[in-house]
């Protein structure tokens, strides 16, 4: 059964599903998540308490896209072009594990600025 979890940036509340990598179990295993947004182009990211290494390793991302970046120990929202994007592609610093998607439009995230609080929890269900 897919794991639902809430993101709540920056007056968003967004629904995502994570997959069933073993780097999203053990992202699901530390829920609640508390942290400060990043951005990076149309990226969000922001370090979390899980230290893995790459699983599954993809260079480029679709919108709505969640991954894990490992260099960073981040977890990552990607919406549209990096710095690093080439052409329309949605290019990450390095590879990273995708581990979920957002559910809906993720082009809202566009309106989450650097700094802002950042929570990630289970949908109960």
């Amino acid at each position: 059964m897919a794991t639902r979890i809430r993101i709540t940036a920056g007056g968003l509340e967004v629904a995502a599903t994570l997959n069933e990598t073993d780097t999203s179990r053990a992202i699901a295993g530390e829920l609640p998540i508390e942290a400060s947004a990043n951005t990076w182009g149309d990226e969000i990211y922001f370090g979390i308490p899980v230290d893995a290494g790459l699983e599954l390793g993809q260079e480029v991302v679709e919108p709505g896209d969640l991954g894990y970046w490992p260099p960073g120990r981040a977890f990552c929202i990607f919406y549209g072009r990096t710095p690093a994007s080439r052409g329309d592609e949605i290019r990450p610093a390095s590879a990273v594990t995708v581990i979920g998607r957002v559910e809906g439009d993720a082009t809202v995230f566009k309106q989450v600025r650097s700094g802002a609080a950042i929570t990630i929890e289970l949908i109960e269900e």
